[in-house]
């Protein structure tokens, strides 16, 4: 049973579907459809690699799903552009840390990475100003939706029953092996099902979940701590705008405000991360909404690289919660996926901190848990 119809939990459950056809594989969403929460509130960049250190999971899973996911789009006519990306140095003492960022990113598996002059970013990307940038070739952007659509589709087609509008709100460990798990509709209505096997691919539910089949998420190191990510809306100039991918010199924990190009002519900039005091918030209460009068904050953060943008070109947009499990304090964190074999947990496989890069991972996470499982 697969918990959680994201973009992790359905690559997930379409390997799964492929490799285990008729045996009984199922699909749990609490949501009516798929993709409700981190997957469809995001940037649909499709990641190289670039800032995460060398063999973590997030490395790993990142050049891995880099390659699989432009091969998944070609197959399988899901739309994407592969537009490459300038992380730009707006000075000097952000261009003598881009051979530290292209040493971290070769180490974390990014092909074609390379440092150019100001000139050559010019080339790339006519409006850009640096003093110098990397070049990240291997960067895109992909349809999110009809990227979940596909794997949802593959999965139905190999007999994965997917059910949406169901919440597990309990986890039995049977004394024979396996699980009882409690099922609530939304009329509330309550039924059980027995599985070998609990995938928790829930995202935001993610710690939740683990309470349920019996860990503390503190004392595994399984906190909820999100983030608020704010997008504006580009609605004037947009023809100055580039056609790549364009980000800051990353600070330690974010990568800063970017461009955000969609593949149908749109442009947000964003994310802009606030922390979420969660003493006043739960993962089944994600607050969506936009603040306002912060257009002058997100011109202001990208005129440096961008400098013919005004805060009248920009209206709110839209924002994404990101399920991270690090402290405000501490720097990016590492995915958790595992098998909680050591908690008496056998064949309960947690995915932990699936925030981004998780849509490009996606396709290697699937191919990974499938492996996990005999």
């Amino acid at each position: 049973t697969v918990v959680g119809a994201g973009v992790v939990g359905l690559s997930i459950a379409s390997r799964l579907a492929v490799k285990f056809k008729g045996r009984g594989l199922l699909l749990l969403e609490k949501h009516n459809q798929f993709g409700r929460e981190t997957s469809s509130h995001n940037s649909e960049v499709i990641h190289a690699s670039i800032y995460y250190p060398r063999n973590s999971l997030k490395a790993l899973m990142c050049s891995e799903g880099n390659r699989l996911m432009y091969e998944l789009c070609k197959t399988h006519q899901v739309p994407y552009v592969n537009c490459g990306k300038l992380i730009v140095a707006t000075d000097e003492s952000q261009k003598e840390k881009l051979p530290a960022l292209r040493n971290l990113a070769i180490g974390a598996g990014a092909e074609g990475v390379r440092i150019v002059s100001s000139k050559e970013a010019r080339e790339i990307e006519p409006n850009v100003e640096c003093v110098s940038a990397l070049w990240c070739p291997t960067s895109g952007v992909v349809d999110s939706h009809r990227l979940m659509e596909h794997f949802e589709g593959v999965a139905s087609t190999n007999e994965c029953e997917i059910l949406y509008g169901r919440n597990l709100v309990g986890i039995t460990k049977k004394s024979e092996g396996g699980y009882t798990l409690t099922i609530q509709e939304q009329d509330g209505t309550l039924s059980t099902i027995d599985t070998k096997y609990i995938i928790n691919a829930a995202g935001h539910g993610a710690p939740k979940v683990s309470a349920l089949a019996g860990i503390d998420p503190v004392k595994a190191g399984y906190t909820y701590n999100p983030t608020k990510a704010v997008y504006y809306r580009v609605n004037k100039k947009k023809d100055l705008y580039p056609k790549a991918l364009v980000y800051p010199m990353p600070a330690p924990g974010v990568v800063g405000i970017h461009t955000c190009p969609d593949l149908y002519g749109g442009m947000r900039l964003g994310p802009w991360d606030q922390w979420i005091d969660v003493s006043k918030y739960t993962a089944d209460e994600l607050d969506y909404s936009v603040p306002n009068g912060l257009e002058s904050f997100f011109a202001e953060s990208v005129r440096k690289f961008l400098p013919f943008v005004e805060a009248e070109d920009l209206s709110p947009d839209g924002t994404g919660i990101h399920p991270k499990y690090q402290r405000a304090d501490q720097d990016i964190q590492d995915f958790i996926i595992r098998e909680e074999k050591d908690k008496g947990l056998e064949g309960f496989i947690n995915l932990i901190g699936i925030e981004s890069p998780g849509l490009t991972c996606s396709p290697a996470i699937g191919k990974l848990v499938a492996q996990m499982i005999s």
